[in-house]
């Protein structure tokens, strides 16, 4: 190991926590251990006084300042906390600096916490670009929220813990956004037990890390979703990346649904309500554990934040049985007439229905909507795709059809009563009070909308569905005014969820479709 590996590992024995950051407990996870048939631990760093291990990172470098020093960072959640916090009980002022779309709860906090808030920008990026204006106004020192040696090595100590706590482990699974966290435990752990396996565990719409190790260097992701807001990182850090490319073993990437799932393991065995990246470390476990086979093993994932909207809490107890594989969304094609809901339901060999959505659109075939429960996850599924096979049914499996799950099963029974040339749009915007009525004020009004689902899920950004009716002629037109706009924009206008159950297009067509999806 090179000097500059060793020095990370002595600082990190070195550093000292207290008296505001707390040693946080090791929780056994009994249900998931027997489950998985390997013995799972938690670190809970959402036991510290901002429910997040950041407040670590932010306080060890503070520690190193002149008292009355003038910090200013940018951040929208718990890098803000941490500095607040850290300032206040060390006598520097802080300022930190918010998007517009913070959640109220997330400003409110800092505030209590004694530090300044700033709001401005809509995203993270242009309230980065504000704070270092504000540093050089006010000759400050800004604290970034991952990229610093001092942050990593206070992250460094969630590993220190650990070893002390667990005496037997094979495997840490730790969570990755700008990578302060993996830096810090890995070069610790690495540099003690090289032997113990060091997982880094991403969401899939925001892998930075996975692509920077596709690099071989740090690149930008074009852009990153919203749910896991604690990772949702553009870029890896440029230290953090060298740490993590050099002592990380592995990276584990896993969907919005897997983290639902994994939130509710950590709800029933510690009652704990983590955040979605707080329990992103801890779907990557369960995910690794699944697929590699293995059992016996002692595993551990750091619970890395509990600062939730309860808000979310819909959003999540809608997915969990979708992420853990309980539950399938599927497109079914039934004939329209009297008892066909019952045979259909004799198919289904006693499982349960969750979910029915239906609208009749007259005589022939009927589009059905349908969630059922299933005990035996994926098995189960190929087996009930099987019964209906048998059972002449033309369906389609739309467990992992994003439309499907977050717009289409709200709106089943709402088609066109005629046919028009039209474009299904998903929107993405930045949530704040207002928001919505400015998006549709920078839509305009030359093309008239034919379908429009919104819905808050308490996150930072909103989701919209949209249909316009353009003809061929002016597509060119209406793509040039999406690109003015700046939206993150998806084209959903091919997805079988939208030709079979919102458009008047001949049933015949969208079913072959279908069938083949």
């Amino acid at each position: 190991m090179v000097s500059q590996e060793l020095d990370y590992f002595r600082a990190i024995i070195q550093a000292n926590m207290e008296p505001l950051a707390k040693v946080t407990e090791v929780s056994k996870m009994a249900e998931l251990s027997t489950k998985l048939g390997n013995h799972v631990w938690l670190k809970r760093e959402d036991q510290q006084p901002v429910y997040s291990f950041k407040l670590r990172g932010a306080f060890n470098k503070l520690n190193k300042l002149p008292k009355g020093s003038v910090v200013i960072t940018a951040s929208a959640g718990n890098h803000a906390q941490g500095v607040a916090l850290s300032a206040s009980h060390l006598g520097h002022q802080a300022t930190i600096v918010m998007p517009v779309t913070t959640p109220e709860i997330k400003v409110s906090a800092v505030r209590a916490l004694g530090g300044e808030v700033v709001l401005h920008g809509h995203h993270f990026d242009a309230a980065k670009a504000h704070a270092l204006e504000l540093t050089e106004q006010r000759n400050g020192i800004f604290v970034p929220p991952f990229d610093d040696p001092d942050v990593i090595v206070g992250q460094g100590t969630v590993a220190r813990e650990l070893m002390q706590q667990l005496n037997e482990l094979d495997a840490v699974f730790i969570p990755v956004g700008g990578g302060g966290l993996l830096a810090g435990m890995a070069v610790y752990i690495k540099s003690l037990r090289p032997d113990i396996k060091v997982i880094g565990v991403e969401a899939d719409e925001s892998a930075c890390l996975q692509a920077a190790l596709k690099a071989g260097k740090p690149v930008e992701l074009d852009r990153v979703g919203s749910f896991a807001d604690g990772v949702a990182v553009k870029i890896i850090g440029t230290e953090t990346f060298r740490l993590a490319q050099k002592f990380c073993d592995d990276v584990v990437t896993v969907s919005s649904d897997e983290i639902c799932a994994a939130m509710q393991d950590i709800f029933v065995s510690t009652r704990a309500i983590a955040e979605p990246s707080g329990a992103l470390a801890t779907a990557g476990l369960k995910k690794w554990s699944q697929q590699s086979g293995l059992k016996g093993l002692h595993l551990a994932a750091v619970l890395s934040g509990a600062n939730l909207n309860f808000d979310r809490l819909r959003y999540v107890a809608e997915r969990t049985a979708l992420g853990e594989k309980n539950e399938a969304l599927l497109a079914v094609t039934i004939n329209e007439e009297k008892g066909s809901f019952k045979q259909f339901c004799a198919s289904l060999g006693g499982r349960a229905i969750t979910e029915f959505n239906y609208r009749y659109a007259g005589p022939g075939d009927a589009q059905i909507f349908v969630g059922i429960a299933l005990r035996q996850g994926l098995q189960e599924l190929e087996e009930l795709k099987r019964d209906l096979t048998n059972n002449n049914y033309q369906f389609c499996d739309l467990s992992d059809n994003e439309l499907a799950k977050l717009h289409v099963r709200y709106m089943v029974g709402g088609k066109a009563p005629e046919q028009l040339h039209e474009r299904l749009l998903q929107f993405e915007f930045p949530e704040y009070p207002g928001a919505l009525a400015r998006f549709l004020d920078t839509l305009g009004s030359n093309w008239n909308i034919t379908l429009f689902h919104y819905r808050n899920h308490g996150g930072s950004t909103g989701n919209v569905l949209a249909g316009f009716a353009i003809e061929p002629s002016q597509f060119d037109v209406f793509n040039e005014h999406l690109n003015r706009l700046g939206y993150n924009v998806q084209d959903e206008t091919n997805n079988p969820c939208f030709t079979q159950f919102l458009t008047s297009q001949p049933q015949g067509k969208n079913v072959d479709k279908l069938a083949s999806a």
